[in-house]
């Protein structure tokens, strides 16, 4: 399993503004729930298509650092729990540092600079706007889909969030998290 914590200044700001146009746009917003993505999500699930998530990037940081992985609901309860807590006790900054910290980029890869190490030889401080978008776009499901050879799906899906990225005002947007 590769993995190497790097505080947020020490991460290109391309991948947290990569992770909050893909999965969570109105983190900065938000007190740990999007109660319209939640919504969302509920609709097009009883529509009987691909099951979609609305968990926000607090949610997935309870998740990833307490909880296990599957569904239940007294996992989502507890998830609920721990993200009250988190959002109480982490200003939105340090939320989106261990988020980009712990996720899994691929199989077995944790965090932004194991990925940027292990897909292209490189400090996580140096990521590109595209590799960014690239890593976000592989979070659903990042043992399905790869950062480092993407397909058809990845390419389209990281171009959305590049352009995503400049809808929220770029780095800008990330200010407003401290």
């Amino acid at each position: 399993m590769a993995y190497d914590w790097r505080d947020l200044e020490d991460i290109s700001a391309y991948l947290p503004m990569a992770v909050i146009a893909a999965e969570d746009q109105n983190f900065a917003t938000h007190s740990g729930f999007d109660l319209k993505a939640i919504e969302k999500a509920i609709d097009h699930n009883a529509r009987g298509k691909r099951v979609r998530g609305g968990s926000t990037i607090s949610q997935q940081v309870a998740k990833n650092l307490f909880l296990w992985q599957g569904r239940s609901w007294l996992r989502k309860g507890l998830e609920a729990w721990y993200t009250v807590l988190i959002e109480l006790m982490w200003p939105k900054h340090r939320i989106i540092e261990v988020h980009v910290n712990v996720a899994e980029f691929g199989d077995g890869i944790y965090g932004a600079q194991a990925a940027a190490r292990s897909f292209w030889r490189k400090d996580a401080s140096r990521l590109t706007a595209a590799e960014s978008a690239r890593l976000a776009a592989v979070l659903p499901a990042p043992r399905r889909y790869s950062a480092k050879n993407p397909g058809p799906y990845v390419q389209r899906r990281a171009q959305w969030i590049q352009r995503q990225i400049r809808q929220l005002g770029g780095r800008d947007y990330l200010e407003q998290l401290d």
